[in-house]
């Protein structure tokens, strides 16, 4: 079957759906017109080192920690935040690196989230109807006729604050910040009280043991640019495909397309239809992509989802993230596993253990931090019994001491949800409950690498 020829507005020929109603067509080109004059916020290059570096996830060889807000807000947006969150993140892949063995690709929900999915177009309070809000990117989450009204030059305002945030980001991964001598220092306040503190202090003693070993015989931070730097990617949900049209460039070097709004690019469980816009863009920049996998996604689905956005099977282009629920993962999961491993496809596995996990309780939507925990191991399992990697988590978090999600090391109740409410969108995990998710992952981790280690001397024997 003939492959029609794409282009970056083929997008604009198929249904869609997902998209804001803008009143004013005018003003939507205009700013179209004008973010496509701008400068990129990533670069090709970056992109096709990201790629490669997944592909080694693929292959078993790395792990895929990407996190960050469920959408960033334009009221929230300022260095303090960026560099908590950037230090935790740091934290996380620290935890998983040391202790499992296993190099960390890092891929922040930053720079560039701001658009969200909604069930439904409109929301009802008091009797009074108005658009739901769709994130920053598109209209204000206050519940008024005006601030519900779609704006396009919001989409202005996200690519400034995009490239604010890359800078800062780009020199605390490059200006010394992320140095492992640091590793002590990296310690937010409010872990430093909780009972993850001890876990993390012995990691961070081992950390510092080891590099005076490694100092001892001529390897140092001053001499060795990987221990005093490393490399974080961006992503977001490409929803808003005007912006991102408006920022997709030919890339000199090869004189392919990339989405420079971000490294990797993923849709949504809600706007995977093969047949219309959203996977009509992403099938034609050559960015990694990801792409949801929710309990209505079929097998045979999947496999011609994998035939149109990776053609080639090129290793690291697709992500796929696992988003169930800890009560029908093991329904689920097996099935696609088993496609994609019969269709020899290369594929990084991942698990949202957010978005499947989301109850209401207090009169808050909230997720019990257990069944997060729960859907991570039955992940884990399932690959194991499958003969496949458990190759990356996905997950909603941030570096501030919020109240959003129950339970923990610190056990948060429900009556504790309005203490620290502060999610515009959905809950996400606090710096704590984040560093616990990652050192049940690095045990995880560790305990599949053992395993592998036994079955290759066994095949060995």
């Amino acid at each position: 079957m003939a492959v029609e020829r794409w282009s970056p507005e083929s997008w604009r020929q198929r249904p869609i759906v997902q998209v804001p109603a803008y009143s004013d067509a005018a003003a939507l080109d205009g700013v179209e017109r004008e973010l496509a004059g701008f400068p990129p916020l990533v670069f090709a290059g970056e992109a096709r080192k990201l790629k490669r570096a997944l592909g080694k996830v693929a292959a078993g060889e790395a792990f895929l920690l990407q996190g960050g807000d469920c959408a960033e807000s334009f009221n929230e947006h300022s260095a303090d935040n960026i560099r908590d969150f950037f230090r935790v993140f740091l934290q996380m892949a620290v935890v998983m690196t040391f202790a499992a063995a296993s190099p960390v690709v890092k891929v922040g929900r930053i720079a560039g989230q701001f658009a969200k999915p909604r069930s439904s177009d409109f929301e009802t309070q008091n009797g009074v109807q108005l658009p739901s809000y769709r994130g920053d990117i598109i209209n204000d989450i206050a519940f008024d006729a005006a601030a519900r009204e779609p704006d396009p030059r919001r989409q202005l305002k996200a690519y400034r604050q995009s490239a604010a945030t890359l800078n800062l980001l780009r020199a605390f991964a490059t200006g010394g910040y992320a140095n492992l001598e640091n590793a002590h220092r990296w310690m937010l306040g409010f872990v430093k009280d909780s009972p993850q503190s001890d876990r993390y202090q012995e990691l961070a003693d081992r950390i510092t043991e080891t590099l005076g070993f490694m100092r001892a015989i001529g390897l140092d931070p001053e001499n060795h640019v990987e221990l005093r730097q490393t490399d974080i990617y961006t992503s977001h949900e490409a929803l808003l495909l005007g912006y991102e049209q408006a920022l997709t460039r030919i890339d000199s070097t090869t004189g392919d397309h990339y989405a420079t709004s971000g490294h990797m690019l993923w849709i949504g469980d809600r706007t995977r239809q093969p047949d219309h816009a959203h996977v009509e863009f992403a099938r034609g920049v050559k960015n990694p992509i990801g792409f949801k996998c929710g309990p209505s996604l079929k097998p045979e689905g999947l496999i011609e989802l994998l035939d149109i956005l990776n053609p080639q099977n090129e290793a690291g282009r697709i992500t796929l993230i696992c988003r169930y629920g800890s009560d029908k993962v093991g329904d689920h999961l097996p099935a696609l596993v088993r496609a994609v491993q019969r269709e020899g496809r290369s594929v990084v596995w991942s698990v949202d253990p957010m978005h499947g996990n989301t109850i209401t309780a207090g009169g808050y939507k909230t997720r019990p931090f257990d069944r997060i925990m729960s859907e991570i191991r039955s992940f884990f399992a399932i690959h194991r019994a499958e003969g496949t990697y458990a190759g990356g988590v996905h997950l909603e978090m941030t570096g501030k001491n919020v109240t959003e999600c129950m339970g923990g090391a610190r056990a948060i109740s429900e009556s504790d949800l309005s203490f620290s409410y502060d999610t515009s969108c959905d809950p996400r995990l606090n710096a704590e409950q984040s560093i616990e998710v990652a050192f049940l992952v690095a045990e995880l981790l560790k305990a599949e690498r053992q395993e592998r280690g036994v079955r290759t001397v066994e095949a060995a024997e």
